[in-house]
């Protein structure tokens, strides 16, 4: 069977696993792993993509990110052809160090953003790497210790993962790590290294439940989320590959949207993109979102991003009936 083509729409949340050819390994000691993460920072930064969570293991890695304005596979291409000539070189070896593509699985953030921060930043130590906790949030391979505070890496947003967690840093650090913590016991997840129906819906149980009810729900395997997620997030592909307006037009009707918007409804522009929940707010952030997406055809990222607030929100929006 073909594989599908990558779904790469910029400003998407992407879980994105990497792994040595045959199972190999694509790091032989500490210089391969400072270079690799060194890499990562530095490609990061020049490509816009943030990321929010990583962990980098003897034959394969995790990452998860959310793509900047030109998408994923810039970030990707540059990360993994650059290192695999520098490892090459280094060990005088020849032939791939990776196996086939990199594996990116395109997430609904408001579901599964912690889940997928603490599955990654757990890796080390389901795979013995580390002892415990207190070694994990020692341990320089991996975002945990930078989430925390004991390492520093400009390039990784650890302020937006810990505003999942609470407002004031000190605190939202002690509810991450607790969080972190209670996950150890759950072993592997294999409900959040892909998408498609069984993922989406959080195993076996649950499919079996919808077919007895009869019911149908829109799946994709590149895809991890429900299926109006799903529905949102191959539109928005299919539309982006096709002809839009330019970028300074786009950027024109945002401007004139919520400065129409923000005088109608009595608001300040600031606070569309500080995350407040406000009725008044959400209400208008709908309202733009329908205007931006459902008239002028603008893809649900660059609204979201514009908006201060996760595609999946938009998605959600626009699956919504207008009233």
């Amino acid at each position: 069977m073909p594989r599908q083509a990558r779904l790469d729409v910029p400003g998407t949340l992407h879980h994105i696993i990497i792994r040595g050819t045959e199972k190999k390994k694509i790091v032989d000691d500490r210089h391969d792993r400072d270079g690799f993460i060194t890499r990562l920072g530095t490609l990061s930064s020049e490509t816009k993509t943030s990321v929010y969570a990583w962990s980098l293991m003897d034959n394969h890695a995790h990452i998860l990110a959310k793509s900047g304005p030109k998408g994923i596979s810039q970030l990707m291409r540059r990360l993994l052809t650059g290192y695999a000539i520098t490892y090459n070189k280094r060990h005088k070896r020849h032939g791939p160090l990776f196996q086939n593509r990199y594996k990116s699985i395109v997430c609904d953030e408001d579901s599964y953003f912690t889940e997928l921060v603490r599955y990654i930043h757990l890796n080390p130590l389901r795979a013995g790497l580390v002892k415990n906790l207190s070694e994990l949030d020692r341990y320089a391979y991996c975002g945990h210790s930078v989430i925390i505070g004991r390492r520093k890496h400009k390039w990784q947003d650890r302020n937006y993962v810990l505003k999942w967690f609470g407002n004031k840093e000190k605190d939202a650090i002690k509810v991450y790590r607790h969080f972190v913590k209670s996950g150890i016991d759950d072993g592997n997840r294999p409900d959040l290294v892909g998408g498609g129906l069984i993922r989406s819906l959080g195993g076996w149980s649950e499919v079996l439940s919808m077919r007895r009810r009869k019911e149908g729900q829109l799946t994709d395997e590149r895809i991890l989320g429900s299926g109006d997620f799903v529905h949102g997030i191959l539109s928005e592909s299919e539309a982006y590959d096709k002809p839009m307006l330019s970028a300074k037009e786009r950027q024109l009707r945002i401007k004139e949207t919520i400065k129409k918007e923000c005088q109608s409804s009595g608001i300040d522009k600031k606070e569309l993109k500080s995350g407040c929940r406000r009725a008044v707010i959400a209400e208008a952030r709908a309202n733009i979102a329908k205007k931006l997406v459902g008239e002028y055809g603008l893809p649900l990222a660059e609204v979201a991003r514009n908006l201060g607030v996760s595609t999946s929100a938009i998605s959600k929006i626009m699956s919504r009936k207008c009233k």
